[in-house]
């Protein structure tokens, strides 16, 4: 398998810690501010594969940057499951990668494409257009960072949705 530059070469096995009970979606609730990302995990059926082992790390974007959506596009893609299961899962890369380890490069999702990486020490770390708001909350099959927008595969747009 082709490693992504992003990413240091981790193996799943290899990272003997103990840690948190909870699973990513579990660890996302608790947090309070990712409500309408898990609604969307839900709603994507992506639940049970986020409880599975993983690892994952999730660049989760929080409420408020669900809130920067278009008028109406967030609740346009929870009946669009299928587009809303694509976009969340470009929000997700295997491995377990805290922030102080997270690398410049492309970084292949689980989407299937890649997101660009960008830590630096003057803006802080980033991906594609967002910025790492909090980094580095563990849960028990990964590691969150939260983020401040919904990112998007390259050429996707959301629009408004018709009134």
């Amino acid at each position: 398998m082709d490693r992504s530059k992003g990413f240091p070469d981790l193996d799943a096995g290899s990272n003997s810690r103990r840690g948190p009970s909870r699973n990513i979606l579990d660890t996302a609730i608790a947090a309070g501010n990712f409500s309408m990302f898990a609604a969307g995990i839900e709603a994507a059926g992506l639940t049970e594969a986020l409880a599975a082992d993983g690892p994952f790390t999730v660049f989760a974007p929080s409420d408020a940057a669900f809130k920067k959506l278009p008028t109406g596009a967030y609740d346009q893609l929870l009946k669009d499951t299928g587009r809303l299961k694509a976009i969340l899962n470009y929000h997700i890369v295997r491995g377990y990668v805290m922030a102080q380890d997270l690398r410049a490069g492309e970084v292949m999702t689980q989407q299937g494409s890649t997101l660009m990486s960008t830590p630096s020490s003057s803006s802080g770390l980033g991906v594609n257009s967002a910025r790492v708001v909090q980094a580095d909350l563990a849960a028990s099959n990964g590691i969150i960072h939260a983020i401040d927008a919904v990112i998007l595969p390259k050429g996707w747009l959301l629009t408004a949705a018709a009134v």
